[in-house]
């Protein structure tokens, strides 16, 4: 049924008869985004992304996107919608005086938005994917912050104090992420061939769960040469280990509890910040030591 005259009929119904010979019909549906978007969840997002991926988008989707989208019908939506929803995401487009989501988050958003939509193009629940036609708003990465070699020997010295100096001497001298660091064993290190094995890295999710997971790309699956000190910090750190715990294992955890159990990320991350500002540094981030790594290798 069309609401309009004998003309725009024709003209819709010639559409159609268009679509069925190409094969791009897709029959009007009820399914509401919403919908859609915890079937796309449950059915792609958590068998093929990391838990912690998959945690963070469904966040997003239940806190931010089904609350303002959640009951329009797939096929009904259009540029548009997305585009209002967003400019009222920002903190510009906020009309009831509180702080709107940062241009980052929103782009994140429509990241999620166009990788769901591309699902549903992908399996023929639409036509077209909408996100295509939006424009996300820009946002300014910001700079990246490295330390020089006298601030870094400050941390360590300054971190000799704490039971995290193993930890932050690898993560600076080697330049691997937390969570590949916080997954290391003893059998992941050859402290003769002066090398260490990523072959996995940890995720704490919101359950309280701690979930081992292979590096999702396989370049990050990689041995990492470790230099001359750190090769002695490591092996200081095993004596020691063995020397509290008695007998370690080659399963056994390179950097954990005395118990055995695992360091949680939160807590590593929180005694970094204290840290940094007890030597009196600001906005060097925990994951600042990578970049800290990269730029002390290209001055030497």
């Amino acid at each position: 049924t069309v609401k309009g005259t004998k003309k725009e009929a024709e003209k819709r119904l010639s559409e159609l008869l268009n679509q069925i010979d190409n094969g791009t019909f897709i029959k009007p549906g009820k399914t509401t985004l919403g919908e859609y978007l915890e079937h796309w969840l449950k059915d792609y997002v958590k068998p093929n992304l990391a838990p912690k991926t998959y945690e963070g988008r469904a966040q997003y989707i239940h806190r931010q996107i089904i609350p303002s989208l959640g009951n329009m019908t797939l096929i009904a939506l259009k540029p548009e919608h997305l585009q209002r929803f967003y400019a009222e995401k920002l903190s510009n487009g906020r009309c009831d005086g509180k702080a709107g989501l940062s241009a980052r988050t929103v782009r994140d958003l429509h990241g999620i938005l166009h990788a769901a939509l591309a699902t549903a193009v992908k399996h023929g629940l639409l036509v077209r994917n909408v996100a295509d036609a939006v424009d996300p708003p820009h946002f300014h990465r910001p700079e990246m912050n490295v330390m020089n070699e006298f601030e870094v020997m400050s941390i360590l010295e300054s971190a000799r104090s704490t039971g995290y100096y193993p930890l932050f001497y690898t993560l600076l001298f080697t330049g691997m992420r937390r969570s590949e660091a916080l997954a290391l064993r003893w059998s992941d290190a050859d402290l003769i061939a002066a090398q260490i094995s990523i072959n996995r890295s940890m995720h704490h999710l919101a359950t309280g769960e701690i979930v081992f997971r292979q590096p999702k790309t396989a370049g990050s699956r990689r041995m990492v040469s470790l230099s001359p000190s750190t090769c002695i910090m490591l092996r200081q750190h095993h004596d020691n280990e063995e020397a509290l715990k008695g007998t370690l294992r080659d399963d056994d955890l390179i950097f954990a509890h005395l118990a055995g159990s695992t360091l949680l990320p939160s807590s590593v991350t929180h005694s970094w910040m204290k840290l940094v500002r007890r030597c009196g540094l600001t906005g060097i981030r925990l994951h600042d030591c990578r970049h800290t790594h990269a730029s002390l290798m290209l001055k030497q």
